[in-house]
């Protein structure tokens, strides 16, 4: 049986890739979505494995030193990581699967999987970037900080990426993005 493939979409925080992700898994309902596992607290509008799987941060230790993730790391103090186990049967059923994962976590499962597709999606500019994550309102002064200086940290490994989608219209963005997945899925790029 062929093997299913493994698209990696990471961005820095209030670049669009949750909303491209959302209109990609829409356009092409062959696509899995990967759900992560997380410490963090559920939110009031998330289902467990659906957005996340949540456990607690001992649970998660346990099942780093059981090398059950495939990529995972610790952001504003809480882990997250994708689950091996859930990755290597959807790819050995012949599914493809999208990632939302950052920057460190794609280059780690790239090791890995060396036939994974990793695509950054490129905001105009930090300065843009920060405006979009001051106007979004989720995070306070200090968090807001740390999120633009994560992003010019992770801006910094873009170019190990294979595709950059650069996100300064969000039509564009979305109808690249796409044109790419269609042709990673046909294998024609």
């Amino acid at each position: 049986m062929k093997k299913g493939k493994l698209i990696v979409i990471s961005a820095p925080s209030g670049t669009g890739k949750t909303t491209i992700i959302r209109q990609i898994l829409k356009s092409f309902p062959e696509i899995i979505f990967s759900v992560s596992a997380t410490t963090r607290i559920r939110r009031e509008d998330e289902v467990e494995g659906k957005h996340y799987y949540f456990i607690s941060e001992e649970e998660f230790k346990k099942k780093i030193e059981n090398n059950e993730f495939v990529e995972w790391g610790k952001f504003y103090d809480y882990y997250y990581g994708t689950y091996k186990s859930i990755v290597e049967d959807l790819i050995n059923q012949g599914k493809s699967i999208i990632l939302e994962i950052d920057v460190n976590g794609a280059l780690n499962l790239k090791k890995i999987y060396p036939d994974a597709v990793l695509i950054y999606i490129v905001p105009p500019s930090i300065e843009e970037l920060a405006r979009r994550l001051k106007n979004r309102n989720t995070e306070g002064k200090s968090d807001l900080q740390k999120r633009v200086e994560r992003a010019t940290m992770e801006l910094s490994f873009k170019d190990e990426f294979d595709y950059l989608v650069e996100n300064i219209d969000l039509e564009k963005a979305l109808k690249k993005t796409k044109f790419l997945i269609k042709n990673i899925i046909k294998k024609e790029i």
